[in-house]
């Protein structure tokens, strides 16, 4: 019987090919020492205790993606420590994965060097990139995460965060303009801080914001409309979302072209520039902005509606994201979901689990209490983490 069940398991994960990791290793990452782990590309459910690692693996694996990763850490924040084992702490830390792709498989390394603080280095296919962006260029990777339960009702920057995850997702130079626009921002704030400031510098800086502003903003302005579009054309497993981007940049573009709203931009950064050196920051740009969330069958705000409603909010906003990736880059997300069970009745968990079993991609789950995770067990590859050791879970 045994035999046969494992039979029939082998033929249900070969009828769909994913996207996905088939090979992960870890060098001093957090409480991992070393692990290695060869997959298929079906979905990868994680048990074990809190504490284990579970998260820790899903860290590792979101930073195939430009920036920080899930926890939004400093690099050196990464490493493992080992004081507990008399050991001397060690210094940088390290992935490496094989993806398999449409294209073919793709070799991924990245990591902190550990001689130079908080620089990260990426490799592609043995090769150094140019940076951190080749990343999204090659791959999409998203994530829930516990502290998002919170998302609708904390500030806008978590959103703003996310938003921009998606809009990588679907435009992999996004991520550029954002950091160009955020450096230029940082340093026109420290010389209006430090003062007197050059005006010509100013205005050089005030340029630049105006132009990775508003393409900042046009961006995300067409993403959230894209998203509500398949939201709104999703099936009923989950509640339908309807997305609108707030913001005064975002206004300028629903009322003149984008070289009028750049113009109207960097006019305004110029005349702030007194008050923003007071406050800090700049009061206008798309930093300021927010994603507004609906629940589109009751017409409330997402923040009015139940922990299990907007929990389900966010999951249809995933998976809607991941149907949209797939159509505009030809391929979907990998999809990193951290105790995505919690706050979930039996009914939606059964349609999460059927919904990614239908992606192109493979998700990886955490949980602590397996029998949940039942519904895959012969469509899943299920591993047991403690204390940072990994091993294989049978039923």
């Amino acid at each position: 019987m045994l035999a046969e069940a494992q039979e029939a398991c082998s033929s249900a994960r070969a009828e769909v090919q994913r996207v996905g990791v088939t090979r992960l290793v870890l060098t001093n990452f957090r409480n991992y020492r070393e692990a290695r782990l060869a997959l298929g590309t079906e979905p990868v459910v994680l048990t074990g205790p809190n504490g284990a690692g579970k998260t820790n693996l899903l860290e590792a694996l979101s930073l195939l993606a430009p920036g920080r990763g899930l926890r939004g850490v400093k690099l050196t924040e990464i490493d493992r420590r080992a004081e507990r084992d008399g050991e001397m702490p060690d210094s940088g830390w390290a992935v490496a994965a094989v993806v398999a792709k449409r294209s073919g498989a793709m070799r991924v390394g990245t990591g902190r060097d550990g001689a130079r603080g908080e620089r990260r280095v990426v490799r592609i296919d043995g090769e150094p990139a140019r940076g951190q962006m080749a990343l999204g260029e090659r791959l999409g990777v998203l994530w829930l995460t516990p502290p998002m339960d919170r998302f609708f009702l904390d500030g806008p920057s978590g959103r703003r965060r996310f938003l921009d995850r998606l809009v990588l997702g679907l435009d992999p130079q996004h991520g550029s303009r954002v950091a160009a626009y955020e450096q230029a921002l940082r340093e026109r704030s420290r010389l209006l801080r430090d003062g007197p400031a050059d005006p010509v510098w100013l205005a050089a800086l005030e340029e630049v914001m105006a132009e990775q502003g508003v393409a900042v903003a046009a961006g995300r302005c067409e993403a959230v409309q894209q998203l509500d579009r398949a939201c709104a054309e999703a099936d009923g497993s989950f509640p339908r979302a309807r997305l609108t981007l707030v913001g005064t940049v975002e206004g300028w573009l629903e009322a003149m072209p984008a070289l009028a709203a750049e113009v109207q931009l960097a006019s305004t950064l110029a005349g702030n520039r007194q008050s923003d050196g007071q406050t800090g920051g700049a009061a206008i740009g798309p930093h300021r902005s927010d994603l507004a969330v609906e629940l589109a069958e009751k017409g409330i705000a997402a923040e009015l509606a139940s922990t299990g409603e907007q929990k389900a909010l966010l999951i249809s906003i995933l998976l809607a994201h991941a149907d949209l990736q797939r159509a505009i880059r030809g391929e979907p997300p990998l999809l990193l979901l951290d105790e995505i069970a919690a706050h979930l009745d039996a009914k939606r968990r059964a349609a999460l689990f059927e919904a990614l079993l239908r992606l192109e991609s493979q998700a990886w789950l955490t949980g602590t209490d397996e029998a949940v995770f039942a519904p895959l067990r012969c469509q899943a590859q299920f591993l047991s983490v403690h204390d940072g050791t990994l091993g294989a879970t049978h039923f």
